[in-house]
């Protein structure tokens, strides 16, 4: 999957992913973290979620990555912050108040880049990757993060209904992608039918990724 198919969703607002206020599933299940005030989050592929705006409010430092710059702009704004701009060369970087976020290829962000990171919540970064994608992401993140734990969010439904993105993952590639460093635990399943198409049941679950 290329950056231009996510460029051209952002300018043609095709963005079903993005809420209207923080997303209820994550304000219930982030104290599975057992992170503090303070404490620094990073938000892989972070849009201009409004999820940010809560951790804000709630006393956490947040550091994203995000691919459009676009979106990035209007997360700023929307936060009612200036943000200082530099370039790495690589990667952009935004920074204001308690948060930095990187404008670039995920891919390539480096440990340096990201600094301390206490905690990850993962909402819609794997699942938005080809499975191609998602073996050189899922170690990638391990590394630069040096295997903070995560808040991750998967789905499972019937791919035969539905292509994705959002793409279904089997708890096998969990397994084989966390398994051999995280203790792996599953803190809040749900069934939605409709979520993101007609007659598709979709069954949404979050995990706990803690080093072992």
């Amino acid at each position: 999957m290329k950056a231009d198919f996510w460029h051209q969703r952002w300018e043609n607002k095709e963005t079903g992913w993005h809420e209207a206020s923080a997303n209820p599933v994550f304000t219930d299940t982030f104290h599975h973290l057992g992170l503090t005030t303070g404490d620094r989050v990073f938000v892989p592929m972070c849009g201009k979620t409004l999820d940010i705006h809560w951790l804000l409010d709630n006393g956490y430092a947040v550091v994203g990555a995000e691919l459009n710059e676009p979106a990035v702009q209007q997360l700023f704004t929307e936060l009612g912050k200036k943000p200082r701009i530099s370039d790495s060369g690589t990667h952009k970087c935004y920074e204001a108040e308690n948060i930095t976020v990187w404008v670039g290829d995920i891919l390539t962000l480096s440990t340096e880049q990201l600094g301390q990171v206490d905690g990850i919540y993962d909402r819609g970064a794997l699942v938005a990757l080809p499975k191609e994608m998602r073996s050189r992401y899922a170690p990638h993140i391990k590394a630069i993060s040096q295997c903070a734990p995560q808040l991750l969010v998967t789905y499972r439904y019937d791919t035969q209904k539905m292509q994705g993105p959002p793409f279904a993952i089997a708890e096998a590639e969990l397994e084989a992608h966390y398994d051999n460093t995280h203790q792996r635990v599953e803190v809040f399943s749900r069934t939605v039918d409709g979520k993101f198409a007609p007659e598709v049941t979709v069954v949404e679950r979050v995990w706990l990724l803690a080093e072992k």
